[in-house]
């Protein structure tokens, strides 16, 4: 499922979640740690892979159109349980 969010908000996500949840989202689907990182807006192609984010300029950093969100849910499950 397509979804829009800014680059800063991205960004803030993947900041916010607590150490090691990087390589649990990795684990749980199968793909590198780089990969995961280059989902949140990295760019290390050499041991991760693109992941089909696409970028526009403008403000908070811009918009961010990701092809597929389920990294992201899960990055927003993990921060969920966090809270509580």
């Amino acid at each position: 499922m397509e979804r829009k969010i800014t680059f800063n908000e991205l960004r803030k996500i993947k900041d916010s979640l607590p150490d090691g949840s990087i390589r649990k989202i990795a684990r749980e689907f199968e793909v590198t740690e780089e990969t995961v990182r280059n989902y949140f807006g990295g760019a290390n192609y050499e041991n991760g892979t693109a992941v089909g984010i696409h970028m526009e300029p403008g403000p908070n950093g811009g918009i961010v159109l990701l092809d597929d969100a389920t990294i992201l849910t899960r990055a927003e499950e993990i921060l969920a349980q966090q809270a509580v």
